[in-house]
């Protein structure tokens, strides 16, 4: 289902149960998977692919050259999961450098005016609310929710059920769990709600408060807070918790918010 004022290029996979709405524009290089809308005056172009099942409004565009200076045309990709919904205006970039990806899971929701600049890795079920930003190589982990407004630093890590809250300045690594807000950001301590939210046992929010407090009452920097969560960790949480402290920064510079 393809509208007659659409362009789509010939080359472009389209899958036969997406619609193509209205005035938009598709390119060569683009696929686009099975029961996906484009609803109108959505413009797709360079290597991208979109997943299945995803919704995508008017005024969206995925795929367009990073603005980066550092690109100079080369062959790199977009890519959409599964069951995202992309709401106006949003603009999601092709990575720079030869194949390298910027990419957005599945079961993400973007609100209006979403910006996701080059080489970003956003996970699963992460929700971006109006206006928030990622400047390039940001990752972002699996139900991350970013309040609006929020802009979020070049090779910045967001760990797993982290709560950033609206028009945050974030220019540190997230650790995983935590609420967040602030200009410059702060942390705020368990994002409680939403880990309830998410059905996380007793044991495993009792564990993640202790080891917050290691890391920010304790008057330990993060690698003595390491060892000492180390000893006594017991929870996949917990786990996930010691494995982003330890996994290497994109950008020494960054670190960890403190």
């Amino acid at each position: 289902m393809i509208h007659p004022t659409a362009i789509v290029h010939p080359e472009a996979r389209i899958g036969r149960s997406a619609e193509v709405g209205p005035y938009c524009v598709v390119g060569k290089n683009v696929t686009i998977g099975e029961r996906s809308l484009l609803q109108a005056h959505v413009v797709i172009n360079g290597w991208t692919t979109i997943g299945d099942d995803c919704t995508i409004y008017p005024f969206t565009t995925i795929g367009a050259a990073s603005q980066d200076r550092k690109y100079h045309g080369e062959r790199a990709y977009t890519r959409i999961g599964h069951r995202t919904t992309i709401r106006e205006y949003v603009s999601i970039q092709r990575a720079t450098g030869n194949d390298e990806v910027t990419a957005v899971g599945d079961d993400c929701l973007l609100l209006a005016y979403v910006h996701i600049a080059h080489n970003c890795i956003v996970g699963n079920h992460v929700t971006m609310s109006n206006l928030a930003q990622l400047a390039g190589h940001v990752v972002v982990r699996d139900h991350v929710t970013i309040g609006g407004m929020a802009g979020i630093h070049q090779f910045t890590r967001i760990g797993d059920y982290a709560m950033l809250g609206g028009a945050s300045k974030v220019t540190k690594d997230v650790p995983p769990f935590l609420l967040v807000e602030g200009n410059p950001a702060e942390v705020y301590g368990l994002n409680s709600v939403g880990l309830r939210r998410a059905q996380f046992s007793v044991e495993d929010r009792n564990e993640l408060r202790a080891f917050h407090d290691l890391l920010y009452k304790a008057n330990l920097n993060v690698s003595q807070a390491v060892e000492k969560m180390k000893e006594r960790v017991s929870t996949d949480a917990g786990r996930t918790f010691v494995a982003f402290l330890e996994e290497p920064p994109h950008d020494s510079s960054r670190g960890i918010l403190k």
